[in-house]
This record gives C-alpha cells, structure tokens and sequence, in this order.
C-alpha cells in the first residue's frame, strides 16, 4: 500500500486500453497527478481477449473522427514509448453481397468523403485482387480502406500505460476497488484493498482522496458505478472467436467483415482468426464480473455454426480445418465477456454524481476507438469539452428509462444481435417496447398509429392515411428514404396548412429552473434575453465556453423566480446535468406534465369555444387558462410555422385534454398527426434540430440563429466561415437523410445535417454548412441513392418567409 498516495487529482479505474488512453491523454493536457488501478495486471479485464480489428469507417462521423485518430495514435505510440503496440497496418476489405449492402457502402463511401478517410470501391475482382484467397461469386462490391488493420490488444495496453507513467501517471496493479465515497452528490475519496500478500495477509483498506474518478473498469463498469450510487447500463454479453492452425497466411492479409453473413476474419500467426456476431447472443450474468483475471467462457461451437460456415464459403481454404464443431481442431477459441449497452454505443463522460465519469461499454470496437476515447474524455474532464460533438455516446443520453436492469439487458441483447444488420435512417427497433406512454398513447393505439421510440418513449410517426388518393410525391421518395415513407405524411401536413393538426409532444423534456437571482443565472449561460416579464416565450442555446450550441431550448418565465425550459425527448438529462453544472437549481418535471400542440389556422376557431379566458395574448408569451374542464398552460409557441399553441396540463387530465380537442377540432378539418408531418414542416421553416443542424462544434452564427442572440453575446462570438444554408434538390423524390456528401464545383465541402420532403412547398429540402462566400442561386451536388444529384442553394424558409401564418390574429 505504499505505492498508494493519501490524494490524487484524477483515479482511473481500469487498466484495459481505455483506462490506459484516458491516463495516458490526461497526462499530456498536463494532468500528472494521476492515479489508475487495476486489481488484476493491465489488460486482463475484457481487453486482452479482444480481436484487435481498427476499422476507421463507422455509421456516425464522431465514431470515424475518433478511430481515425486513433489509427494515426498507434503507430506513433513505438517512438513515443519504446514499445511496439502491435500495429498492423494492413488494410481492410468490406464486402456486400445482397443489392441493398452495396447501397450502404456506397453511402458509407460518399460520407467517407466528407470526413477525409481514404477508401476506393472495388469490385468482385477488385476484391480479389487485394485479396486472392477469397471466393467472390457472390460478391456485389467492396469498400478497400488501407488506414485499417488490427492490433496486439495487450502490447497497444502496455504501450500507452508507459506512455502515461513517463507522464508521470502512478499506475498500480493487484488493488481492488471496495468502495467510492460520494457525499452531496459528488465523489470525494476511492477506498481501495490490495492483493492478500504471499502469505496470505490482508493488507487493509486504503482511501485515496480525490474528486474525479474514471470509471474504465470494462463488462465491471456498471458494478463499480453502483458504488457512487449512479447506475452506468453495462450488459455482460458472451463473444466468440476462433484462430486456426498455421497454414501459411501472409502477414499482410487484410482484414475482412463480410456483415451480410456476419463474420469477420484476419491474419494471426500463419492462421485465420474468425469471428461473428450470433442472432442468440447469450447475456453473462454475473453479480462479480471480470473478478478472475482473463475470464473467459467454455467453447460454445452450436453458437458459432452460422459465422464459421460463412468463413469457409468466403475462404474456401478454410474447409481443411473441418465442420467447426470441435474445439480441439482449432489453436484457440476465445469466448469471453464484451461490454454492450441498450443501443450499441459507447457511454461516456459525467454521470449523475458529480466528479465520477464512465468511459466504457465499447461493445467489441473499443480497441478500435481507444485512442479517440482518451482523447475526447481527456478534453472533456480538463478543458470542460471534448473536441468533437459526442452527445450520441455521452452517457447522459439515458435517463431513468434506462433504469431497470432487464430493459437495458433486452435492449443490449437486441443491439448485438442486430450489430451487422444495415442500419435504415428512421428503422424503428422493437425491443423492450412500449415502456413510457402519453397519456393519450390509448387514442393514438385505437386509431392504428405507426410509432417510433425515443428515450423510452412511444411517439406517433404517422397515423393510417386516408382512403383518398396520396398526394405529391404520389410514389414517395427514393431508395432509403422510401422505407420510412407514408402518404398519411403529406395529408397530417395538408390538413395542418388548410386547418389544423393535433400533435402529442407529451415527450418532450421539461426542466423547471427555480431559485432566487435565477434570471440572471440562467441567461449567464444562454444567449438570448432571459430577464422579461412573466409569461414571455424565449427562443435560446445554452452556450459552451468555446461558443458552441450545448442545448437548443425554449425558455418560459412562469414567475419572477421560476422559468420552464423545453427540450427534445431525448436531451432532458444532459440538460439538465448542463445547467446544474453551471449551479442552477433544476427539476425535471417531464413526466407530470402533458402537451398537445394544437396548429393551424383553424386553431383558434377549435380552441376559443372550450374556453372562457383570454387567448388574444400575442406570438412567444403565454398564459394560464382553462380548456374545458382541464387547467392549461398555453403557449404562442409553434415547431411546424403555423398559428396555434403548445398545450401543457399535469398528467391525470392529458386523457382528458386530448378528447376535448379531438371533439372540438374534429368538424373544423383538424387531424391528428406524427412526428414524420412535424418534421417536413419544421425543415420548411428552418427550424433546427440539436444534435444535426446545430452541435457544440457549431456556434449559433455558423448555424443562421444569430437573431436568438443578444448583441453583447453576439459581438464575443468569432465569425462564422460557414454558416446552414437550405438547399433544394431538382427532383424532389431525391430525399436526403443527413450526411450526404456535398459538392461545391466538383470539390467536397460539406454533408448535409438533415433532409426530408417538404409537403407544403413539394420540395426536396437539406440543409448544410457551405462557406460563407457562396451565395443564395449557387449550385451544388449532393450524393444521393448512389448518384450525384443537383441542387440549389436559396433562401431561407421556404414556407411563409414573412411569418404571417405564426403571427395571425384570427379573432380580429
């Protein structure tokens, strides 16, 4: 216990590749007084088993910014270190062989041009040529990507712990985490027991002072979490492997994944290391994971059938091994515990308690991405923010949904069995469903609704569409776009503009700020004017300290000492956790209260005979009154560029509420409509979206939201390079999804960040970040469906540019 201090600024526990990488880049932003604990050797929790594969190309430009970064870190690591992390820099073939896999890849390459990742599409032959020991009959296409390879998992450990110990970073080994101290919400001290010594001594327990604590500790993050009191959602699950006997296997072999049969292989050793991603995966349950060092599980052939099978007909070569049913014919089968999460990416940054952060649940790719990890979670602790927009792992992005220990083991099961599945922009899983509910969920059921799932919640995409013909585009969109596609869309936005659409935004997330001198706080960290009267509606961001867009949010005063700030569905949580950082009072009163939004012209012919108050109260303010029988906060506030309100009423009486408007809204023309209609219209307003249009790497000018802003906030931020333009594309059922490569001139220069059908303007609409040189009336080219597409640059929105609609005064 020596070896231990009585104090560390920073305990990292875990000492796998990422516990590792976040000490090692800890240590680099000048952080060396680093304490990681690992209580067996390093790397033998869930690292030393890994395969090793680094495939830079994944599904979001985060994940590829980060593995990109980590393939250029690992080489580097032998001249930093001394040691060899095991790089094998040997390239990486991705197959298709089904119509709609090749699709993918080309979408993947066009996005792979956008993030500046070196990759050529190849034919069967081109494949084979890289090559030759694959039989390629079936195979439509190839995506070749020479920065791929794989590592030695334990040398790329040992690599970066000698990087963070002549960092100066204390690194001990054969000490047991018992415990973490948390009081008032946040860490205050690590309480640690080593190795019974060789006689068999208890060495007692040590407590290590310290406020931040990295919690790395793999398939055991969830058990050590506990231990602060936050609950991390890490599921155990049993991976597979096999390497087989020398036979003469080039060094340099590339690496292959070949999803459409869910198998990946690589050189090791002469052999073939093989492995795959079962449709029964097995859940490890465990009340002590990883507590004996290099766990790892019987052999389970029967499991392994269908990837070894697809491994021989893709390496005919392979035959001479055998069936694959023994073990024995086999050098070794590796089946051990992998860390997965309900959606199949990664958690990290802060939890609930204060001072204690996760950078686990790497779900087989962590080895890949370890670099990146360190990188982000090194920023993020020191600087406040990492450099990339992370919010799609941020651990945060899980409330109290995510809970209960059997939705997140059903979610996570579902996610891997899922791993290699092409992943559908707007494909709905159906795992753990349905769990939270509007209250008027009943009504949207009886009426056969087609729903969608965020954060637990279930929300109508659309409901059944009308016996009358569709209307235009009357055969929808294109290729992908196509599959999450319904004429009931154009109809909920055609009765919307001509008289009114009912929408449950029950989800939405609903924080209540409180306390005094809470105006000024709370607009110290947004941009806009928060200090007004009471009942003022304020359109804002929660801004970073580097300028960037950390939330996009809706502020109501409903007293000289309370505000109610709305967020998307699923940002309520990292809200939240935003604005108590910055030592806000905050209450997230989500779930006591519902809304209906009632827009459209005919709005307030619906709405003023269930009422005996006032509704004259202009655009952006609101008001407390009485909807037939239901008390009401309601809103001038709109998401779809019509006149209307946001509806608000506690829970017990939402059932209440939407019958009544239902009943009254009926006769006039109103329907009820999804999220799928809100989102067509909202892109026609050029209303933006967190986390697509707008991210912490975006400030509010770059995204055209300068006007939310007040001037003295305006005037610090630096000026935008690029800004959000809206393009339109020539033929509208060309729709794009978000992050399609865009053209300036024959050059990339930018993806698009969201896209759809605008039914009313019967447009094809993206938005993209373009320099600010180019002007409204430029062309440019989008990829999209496989093909370059044309489209033009124009202003901004498309639909009631002058705000006419949102700000009538129908009772006049």
């Amino acid at each position: 216990m020596s070896q231990l201090p009585a104090d560390a600024r920073v305990v990292v526990i875990g000492g796998g590749v990422a516990g590792c990488s976040v000490a090692y880049h800890l240590a680099r932003l000048g952080w060396t007084d680093v304490l990681l604990v690992e209580r067996h050797d390093l790397t033998e929790g869930t690292t030393w088993h890994s395969a090793g594969f680094v495939g830079q190309l994944r599904s979001t430009v985060t994940q590829t910014r980060m593995i990109m970064y980590s393939a250029g870190l690992y080489p580097e690591l032998r001249e930093l270190t001394g040691l060899d992390p095991g790089w094998h820099g040997v390239g990486g073939l991705r197959l298709a062989t089904t119509p709609e896999r090749l699709e993918e890849l080309v979408r993947q390459a066009g996005a792979a041009e956008t993030y500046g990742l070196d990759l050529d599409v190849l034919d069967a032959r081109g494949a084979l040529d890289r090559l030759p020991l694959l039989e390629v009959a079936d195979v439509l296409g190839a995506l070749w990507l020479p920065g791929d390879g794989w590592l030695d998992p334990a040398r790329l450990g040992r690599a970066l712990a000698e990087g963070a110990r002549r960092l100066g970073v204390r690194i001990v080994t054969g000490v047991e985490v018992t415990g973490i101290d948390a009081g008032g919400g946040r860490v205050r001290a690590v309480r640690l027991r080593e190795r019974p010594d060789a006689r068999g001594a208890d060495q007692g327990e040590h407590v290590v002072r310290t406020e931040i604590v990295v919690d790395a500790a793999g398939a055991a993050a969830g058990v050590v979490g506990r231990m602060a009191g936050a609950h991390i959602p890490i599921v155990p699950i049993r991976h597979q492997y096999v390497v087989t006997p020398p036979a003469g296997v080039p060094a340099d072999t590339p690496t292959v994944r070949d999803p459409d049969n869910i198998v990946y292989f690589r050189e090791e050793d002469g052999g073939i290391l093989v492995g795959g991603y079962i449709r029964s995966p097995q859940v490890w349950d465990t009340d002590r994971p990883l507590a004996e060092p290099r766990t790892l599980f019987p052999p389970d052939m029967p499991k392994f059938r269908e990837s070894w099978e697809s491994a021989v007909r893709r390496v005919p070569s392979l035959k001479a091994v055998g069936p694959g049913d023994d073990p024995s014919a086999f050098r070794k089968v590796v089946h051990g515990p992998e860390a997965f999460t309900p959606d199949g990416e990664f958690l990290l940054g802060e939890t609930a308690v204060r001072g204690l952060w996760v950078a686990a649940g790497f779900c087989v790719h962590g080895l890949a991405a370890a670099g990146g990890v360190g990188k982000v979670m090194a920023e993020w602790i020191v600087d406040g923010a990492p450099e990339y927009d992370v919010f799609g792992m941020d651990v945060r992005r899980f409330g109290g949904h995510a809970r209960s220990a059997r939705w997140a083991r059903d979610r996570a099961i579902d996610s891997y069995s899922a791993y290699y599945d092409i992943v559908y922009p707007g494909e709905e899983r159906t795992a753990a469903r349905p769990l939270r509910r509007s209250p008027a969920w009943v009504r949207h059921a009886a009426l056969g609704a087609s729903f969608g799932e965020k954060a637990g919640w279930e929300r109508v995409n659309w409901f059944p569409p009308s016996d009358e013909p569709p209307g235009e585009p009357s055969e929808g969109p294109r290729g992908w776009a196509g599959r999450v596609w319904s004429p009931a869309i154009a109809e909920e936005c055609r009765a919307t503009a001509e008289a009114a659409g009912l929408f449950d935004q029950t989800s939405f997330a609903k924080l209540e700020i409180s306390g005094p001198d809470v105006a000024a706080a709370l607009e110290s960290v947004c941009g806009n004017t928060l200090d007004r009267p009471v009942g003022s509606v304020v359109y804002t961001q929660i801004l970073g300290e580097r300028g960037g867009v950390e939330a996009d949010v809706t502020v109501t005063r409903l007293a000289e000492d309370r505000f109610r700030l709305v967020t998307g569905t699923a940002f309520g949580v990292h809200d939240a956790a935003l604005l108590r950082a910055r030592g806000l009072r905050v209450d997230d009163v989500t779930s006591a209260y519902a809304c209906f939004c009632l827009w459209g012209p005919r709005a307030y012919d619906i709405l003023a005979p269930l009422t005996g108050d006032d509704l004259t109260f202009g655009y952006m303010r609101a008001a407390e009154i009485g909807v037939g029988y239901v008390p009401v906060l309601a809103q001038r506030v709109t998401f779809v560029g019509e006149f209307g309100w946001e509806l608000y009423c506690p829970s017990e009486y939402g059932l209440t509420l939407w019958d009544t408007l239902v009943e009254a809204g009926l006769p006039h023309g109103m329907r009820p409509a999804g999220y799928r209609a809100l989102d067509s219209m909202r892109l026609e307003k050029g209303y933006r979206i967190w986390g697509l249009d707008v991210t912490p790497e975006t400030t509010p000018l770059e995204a055209g939201l300068g006007f939310a802003v007040r001037p003295g906030r305006r005037a610090e931020m630096p000026r935008p390079r690029s800004t959000l333009r809206c393009l339109v594309l020539d033929d509208p059922r060309e729709v794009c999804l978000g992050g399609e490569p865009v053209r300036l001139g024959g050059r990339p220069v930018s993806r698009v960040t969201s896209g759809g059908y605008g039914c009313r303007v019967g447009r094809s609409i993206a938005y993209a970040y373009l320099p600010v040189a180019v002007e409204t009336g430029e062309r440019v080219e989008i990829g999209v469906n496989g093909a370059w597409a044309g489209a033009q640059v124009v202003a901004e929105p498309l639909y009631d540019p002058e705000g006419a609609r949102v700000r009538a005064e129908p009772w006049r």
